[in-house]
């Protein structure tokens, strides 16, 4: 996703209006009707952790083990979130250890030790990947190169993906290299000639393709280019086994929202927090109930020296749903103040990504990004920003009367 060096402290919510969400809403509709049956109104790439499917062609055993993604697969969906599910042990992933460890009156250590892992077996039946079909209706979706420049920007009508591979990789909460290297040659891991009956894996066209016993670096380079994807419409692939995804039917009101949680992989059953803790010395977002019980946290940037953290005590006024951004130069140090004024439209890969959380300290707010992957990595204008997933979950937590405490 493409950066933008514009401050989400300018979102006027009083302004919002309703966001323009129609193309995810018709690929929505779509996977709907498909699940009419079902109680889930995810996508038709949900997770099966009810056993509601009947389709067991998919149900073929990855080549190789993950450990790894498999332990963050499941902080993922217990609510720590590990940030991007790539596999690998980093910082975001020490973060969920350490929060799944307080949530359990465990030693926190940031370590996968002995009774962590003790603790956690109880969810290792969960695989750490699945193989989902891409829904035909993808192929029907308009994907749309963002311009950098914010005059340009504004002349859309919605700042979506750019590519099919940035709505999958987001989906399933992680990236493009990471879903490649689950697929090499552009067929799920452990499928084989003798067992890919029914299994329509086939890599884009217009990529090299390879045999699934090759190594996904013998693939081209990811291309960057609006609707030119790696991946496409019908093919059935393996992915990150995401899940908690479950929407209930009934459970959320608005249309486009309800489309937004589909699309990023978040259900609807989410606790209720009583205080968030912003630590900006640790990085984290801690989310905790009203007995005071830890039930979730998330990596998080928190600002920069030109644009500290406000530590204090705050309230929340209102949450934002897929909000449109007030671009104004005139309040950042790093955009010249002869840039004009931009009110730029909604999406996944505006500013804010898909939601605002309003602050009662004043052009402050907890939102989304374009860049998951530089959560924790890259300075921010003072707000408190998240991967597009968590920030979805945690605004499904909050309410008006959540406090807020950003700490040093």
């Amino acid at each position: 996703m493409r950066r933008l060096l514009a401050s989400a402290a300018l979102l006027a919510l009083v302004a919002c209006g309703s966001p323009d969400t129609s193309g995810d809403e018709a690929a929505a509709e779509a996977d709907r009707t498909a699940n009419a049956t079902t109680q889930n109104l995810a996508d038709a790439m949900a997770s099966d952790d009810d056993g509601e499917s009947t389709d067991k062609s998919l149900d073929i055993p990855d080549s190789e083990d993950r450990p790894v993604m498999q332990l963050q697969v499941v902080l993922d969906r217990l609510g720590f979130g590990p940030g991007v599910i790539d596999g690998k042990t980093g910082m975001s992933t020490e973060n969920a250890l350490r929060g799944f460890q307080e949530a359990n009156d465990l030693e926190i250590t940031g370590e996968n030790d002995e009774a962590t892992t003790k603790a956690l077996a109880q969810w290792d039946r969960i695989p750490a990947t699945r193989i989902v079909t891409i829904p035909d209706n993808w192929g029907s979706l308009s994907f749309e190169e963002i311009p950098d420049d914010p005059a340009k920007q504004a002349e859309m009508e919605g700042m979506g993906y750019e590519t099919l591979d940035e709505k999958l990789a987001e989906r399933f909460h992680t990236t493009l290299e990471v879903l490649r290297q689950l697929n090499p040659g552009g067929r799920p891991a452990g499928i084989s000639d003798g067992n890919s009956e029914g299994n329509s894996a086939t890599p884009n066209p217009s990529s090299k393709s390879s045999s699934a016993g090759e190594a996904a670096e013998s693939d081209p380079p990811p291309t960057k280019r609006p609707g030119d994807s790696y991946f496409q419409a019908g093919q059935q692939i393996r992915v990150p086994n995401i899940g908690a995804d479950k929407i209930t039917k009934g459970a959320v009101s608005d249309d486009g929202w309800r489309s937004t949680l589909a699309s990023l992989g978040v259900g609807s059953d989410q606790p209720d927090v009583s205080k968030i803790v912003v630590s900006k010395s640790a990085g984290t977002l801690k989310a905790y109930d009203m007995g005071g019980k830890l039930v979730a946290l998330f990596t998080v940037t928190t600002g920069s020296s030109h644009d500290p953290l406000p530590l204090g005590e705050w309230g929340i006024t209102g949450v934002a749903h897929n909000p449109p951004f007030a671009y104004n130069p005139e309040l950042f140090w790093d955009v010249s103040d002869d840039e004009e004024k931009q009110q730029l439209p909604p999406g996944p890969n505006g500013p804010v990504g898909v939601v605002w959380i309003d602050l009662t300290k004043e052009h402050y707010g907890i939102h989304g990004t374009p860049e998951p992957q530089t959560i924790g990595r890259t300075q921010s204008h003072g707000c408190v920003r998240l991967t597009n997933w968590d920030a979805a979950r945690l605004a499904e937590m909050v309410s008006g009367s959540t406090k807020v405490i950003f700490e040093a």
